[in-house]
């Protein structure tokens, strides 16, 4: 039996910058964390031939073709595991819709789960890639490829793309102003998730219009970075602040109404800056709050479920191998 575990993230700034569209000609940068919020892939060999898979649904199938999992299929034909096997997948949060990687966490945990059922050992970036290759090349999802690394590599990671590649820079600062800095955040349940996949669509059609408003948000993950490692924290959240603004402006249903309603609240509570989590139009809000103001931003939105989480030092790794030998 293997159990792997790969933290979701939270993206601070820059996201949008890492579609391929965007970054061949002008280059990307993100700034994202890992966190110790989890997806879980468990692989166990079966006596059969047959192969399970357990997630909200069931599956048994005779061949890989015929899985509906599509991640799981992908990786499977990947990793050269045809048959034989019982795979899980479990998570700690709502593992779709909700804006933070699930699915690439997902696609990364199930590529390091079968290659080490096989006894591989694959490093990290070799799993970052070969994920992007099953999302993005294979099933054809307009998703950049940031989500992909911070799931692989994990920690808080300053990512460039351009066409010479993928650069991960871990963002090293003190203990204490890292725990400082994660009290800081706030993040609350919108109580709605949303398939993402017609937002990103969407920015992806509209890329080409909105260069300018990139680059911008490029430079913002520059100032980001050099933010976090001045220990300028407060100046990160009014990076959020503007970088939210500027992403409502990429798609017309990164926000509605309610979500506006609620980001205005948090602010007028004492949160500086703010954003829905992934793609938006639901999931997850991130606020950045002044100290001390943390509860009186938690009183203003008592009505939402705040999702309590701290900055995850480990990227994606088995957790569980073993096996009952001959």
């Amino acid at each position: 039996m293997i159990v792997v575990q790969t933290p979701l993230r939270v993206s601070f700034l820059g996201g949008g910058t890492d579609f391929e569209d965007f970054y061949l000609d002008y280059g990307g940068a993100v700034l994202s964390t890992a966190i110790n919020k989890c997806v879980y892939v468990i692989v166990m060999e079966r006596f059969d031939d047959m192969i399970y898979v357990n997630y909200s649904q069931k599956e048994i199938v005779e061949h890989v073709e015929q899985l509906n999992h599509e991640l799981v299929r992908e990786a499977m034909k990947k990793t050269g595991v045809s048959k034989g096997v019982e795979i899980t997948t479990l998570a700690d949060i709502p593992s779709e819709g909700t804006g933070l990687g699930s699915s690439s966490a997902i696609t990364v945990g199930l590529l390091q789960s079968l290659y080490a059922y096989q006894g591989h050992n694959v490093n990290t970036k070799e799993l970052a890639e070969q994920a992007c290759q099953i999302e993005i090349d294979i099933l054809g999802k307009p998703i950049g490829r940031q989500d992909q690394y911070i799931a692989a590599f994990g920690n808080m990671q300053y990512i460039t793309f351009s066409n010479n590649g993928v650069e991960v820079e871990r963002i090293l600062i003190p203990s204490e102003a890292k725990r400082k800095l994660n009290r800081s955040f706030l993040v609350f349940y919108t109580g709605k998730t949303r398939k993402d996949a017609e937002i990103l669509s969407e920015q992806k059609r509209n890329i080409s219009n909105n260069v300018a408003i990139l680059l911008e948000m490029k430079k913002l993950a520059q100032k980001g970075r050099r933010a976090v490692l001045d220990g300028a924290f407060d100046e990160l959240g009014l990076l959020l602040h503007r970088s939210w603004q500027l992403k409502k402006e990429l798609a017309s249903k990164v926000t509605n109404a309610e979500i506006d309603e609620v980001y205005q609240t948090a602010l007028k509570a004492g949160a500086i800056g703010g954003k829905i989590t992934g793609a938006g139009g639901g999931g997850f809000l991130l606020l950045y709050c002044t100290n001390g103001k943390q509860d009186d931003v938690r009183a203003a939105l008592h009505g939402l479920r705040e999702l309590p989480f701290r900055f995850q030092p480990d990227g994606s790794k088995v957790i569980f191998n073993y096996g009952r030998g001959e």
